[in-house]
């Protein structure tokens, strides 16, 4: 159940960010990662945006025929396979990175103007999944700035080789809910969104089971 708790909780947050900062007529997504978190991301990003297709990557191929084959299960979007991550994020609307990659999966020249690009992976300061040009020229909202400045690699390795600043993080993305910080400028903006997880997140999520499992009789009480 903790497993399955983070796993939608991470998609959920990714969600509600593309409900936010995503364009209003997004209709594509690329999903580059064929595990848990792809498919949880699927079917949450299908219920924020009228979805017209996803493209699916993943770098073994045995990952990616079976993450398609039990796409149909998760949503009802035509879900595609692509031969390379750059055929999947062409032309993309919203793109999930949901990899376990230590280096970059996906190339700014690849990314539309207006794309909104989700990034769960390389949570670990030693890791990237971002081409450095594409996170320089994007609007930047993380979950949570003092998080993302020692474990996004994404984020330091820039700020150590001196791309940019710690000013370049525009906001988090509870700020984008409260009106403080502006989500996009406008549609032809790139906006990021680097996903680390919050224990907030957790324990929000872990209420939620524990309140439907008491009102529907579910569960035991184990004394402590």
């Amino acid at each position: 159940m903790a497993r399955y708790i983070t796993e939608v909780r991470t998609a959920a947050v990714s969600a509600a960010a593309a409900r936010r900062l995503a364009r209003e007529d997004a209709a594509v997504v690329a999903v580059l990662g064929s595990g848990v978190q792809a498919r949880s991301h699927i079917a949450l990003l299908s219920r924020v945006r009228p979805l017209r297709e996803i493209r699916a990557w993943s770098p073994t191929p045995s990952h990616l025929d079976r993450f398609v084959a039990n796409a149909a299960s998760i949503t009802d979007v035509p879900v595609n396979a692509a031969v390379s991550a750059q055929e999947a994020v062409r032309g993309a609307d919203i793109i999930a990175l949901v990899t376990s990659s230590a280096v970059p999966v996906v190339n700014c020249s690849w990314v539309e103007p207006g794309a909104l690009v989700v990034s769960v992976g390389a949570c670990r300061p030693d890791t990237c999944e971002m081409d450095p040009t594409l996170v320089a020229n994007a609007h930047l909202i993380v979950d949570s700035r003092a998080a993302a400045l020692v474990e996004s690699g994404d984020i330091v390795r820039g700020i150590g080789e001196g791309l940019w600043r710690e000013s370049h993080i525009a906001g988090e993305l509870g700020e984008v809910f409260l009106g403080r910080v502006p989500g996009r400028a406008n549609g032809g903006e790139i906006v990021i969104f680097k996903s680390l997880g919050l224990a907030v997140e957790d324990v929000a999520a872990a209420r939620l089971v524990y309140e439907r499992a008491k009102k529907s009789g579910k569960g035991a009480v184990v004394p402590l």
